[in-house]
C-alpha cells in the first residue's frame, strides 16, 4: 500500500518541493492536493486548517503530520535516507520539529486565504 502524501499544491513553495520527490520517488507513494479537496479531510480526520498548516502522511493507517511526516517521506526516498538518519537522532529532530513549526506557521499565513469562511473565523 503505498504512503499518502497530504499537501497543498496552491503554495508555491510547497509545490515546488514536491514536484522534486514526485520526480525521484518511485511508486511508494499517492501525492494528494488538499487544495479544495474535501475527500482528503475525511480521509485523515484533519481540519482544513490543520492539513493547510502542515505536511501530512498515511503510513501503515496512521496519520502522522509535520516534521514526522517527512521523517518518513524521506526514509523512502534513496537520496533522502540519509537526512531520515541524521534528523532521527533525537536532538536534531527537536531542532527539525521546531524549525519546521516556525516556517510551516509562515507558509500557512502566506496560504490561510484558501481557507473556506467558516475555518476563517475560528483562527
Amino acid at each position: 500500500m503505498p504512503i499518502k502524501v497530504f499537501f497543498n499544491n496552491s503554495c508555491n513553495i510547497c509545490r515546488f518541493e514536491i514536484n522534486h520527490y514526485k520526480k525521484i520517488s518511485d511508486s511508494s507513494f499517492e501525492w494528494i492536493d488538499i487544495t479544495n479537496n474535501d475527500e482528503a479531510l475525511k480521509i485523515t480526520s484533519k481540519s482544513e486548517k490543520e492539513l493547510l498548516r502542515r505536511l501530512h502522511v498515511i503510513n501503515n493507517g496512521k496519520v502522522i503530520g509535520g516534521a514526522k511526516a517527512f521523517l518518513v517521506v524521506w526514509s523512502k526516498i534513496p537520496k533522502y535516507k540519509i537526512l531520515h538518519k541524521i534528523f532521527s537522532i533525537k536532538p536534531l529532530f527537536l531542532i527539525f520539529h521546531y524549525t519546521y513549526e516556525v516556517v510551516a506557521y509562515f507558509l500557512f499565513l502566506k496560504n490561510k486565504k484558501q481557507l473556506n469562511e467558516k475555518t476563517k473565523s475560528s483562527i
